[in-house]
């Protein structure tokens, strides 16, 4: 396995991309937006300078990796010749059930496809195929580049010989991935989600400030940043639609999405993507301003 095709120039997609590149593979990063390509590339040499600057990397690994990385907007021509396909287009289901429609109507038998969902059920995803046995769960943690673990899921059908392979490169990125069970949230999101609600609820009831609860569980729990941060970086969005993917899943009200995060990302407010979130990010994400709506 060699060649690979990942669909989305996104914050997940091009991380991918940047990691299977980086690790010898040939990497076909995919979008129907050039421009979105062309800021996904930027990203990744952007990331690499800072690995250069570390000295985490040469600068001849930085070249070797953006080399090994071909855009393309037209999704059939990217995945000519792929062993494996990982989708990374935004947590819509509607948009994922269609792109594994079309992967699977253009794509040989033997190619491997793989989602990087959060949350969404890889069987459900499997059944829109002719090849459940050789779809997977490949769900990553941001900054791809940096964050160790993956999530591998298998769907309903998914073969041992599929999920063993995915194991294993999975480690040639020198990861660490763990195998779970096709449930909603899987374990990540199961567990973070509902923290990250909470938290929100809290500051809903005005139990205490965006900062104050953040410090709590920074000082107090030993998490490197707080729910309310971390909930702007992965995208206010997201956890919206996590949130409605383990409501409906589960069925249990501990899992509806707090008004006030409802509201947030109807207002657009969407955390570090949008500029705004509970905090501004419009100096950066070294200046961690809160956002006016939660000044005190």
């Amino acid at each position: 396995m060699k060649n690979v095709a990942v669909i989305g120039a996104g914050t997940m997609g091009n991380g991918i991309a940047h990691t299977f590149a980086q690790f010898g593979y040939n990497v076909s990063l995919i979008d129907i937006s050039q421009a979105s390509l062309d800021k996904g590339l930027a990203t990744i040499t952007k990331n690499l300078d800072r690995m250069v600057a570390k000295e985490a990397i040469s600068e001849a690994d930085k070249q070797n990796t953006l080399n090994n990385i071909t855009t393309f907007t037209s999704m059939e021509e990217g995945v000519k010749g792929v062993d494996l396909v990982v989708e990374a287009a935004t947590e819509n289901v509607d948009l994922k059930l269609k792109i594994f429609r079309d992967l699977d109507s253009i794509t040989a038998d033997n190619v491997i496809l793989a989602t990087n969902t959060s949350s969404i059920s890889i069987t459900k995803i499997a059944a829109e195929t002719k090849r459940p046995d050789k779809v997977i769960g490949m769900h990553f943690m941001n900054p791809v580049p940096i964050m160790k673990l993956v999530e591998i899921i298998r769907g309903y059908s998914t073969s041992d010989e599929v999920t063993n392979l995915i194991m294993e490169t999975s480690k040639k990125l020198n990861k660490v991935p763990v195998e779970v069970n096709d449930y909603p949230g899987f374990v990540a999101n199961r567990i973070l989600m509902p923290m990250i609600n909470e938290a929100i609820i809290t500051l809903h009831e005005g139990v205490a400030g965006v900062e104050e609860i953040d410090t709590v569980m920074k000082l107090g729990m030993a998490h490197p940043m707080g729910p309310l941060q971390l909930a702007d970086f992965i995208g206010l969005d997201v956890c919206l639609a996590i949130l409605e993917v383990l409501y409906e899943g589960f069925g249990n009200p501990k899992y509806a999405p707090c008004p006030l995060l409802v509201n947030m990302v109807t207002a657009g407010k969407r955390g570090v993507k949008t500029g705004e979130g509970f905090y501004s990010w419009t100096h950066g994400t070294k200046d961690l301003i809160v956002a006016d709506n939660f000044k005190k």
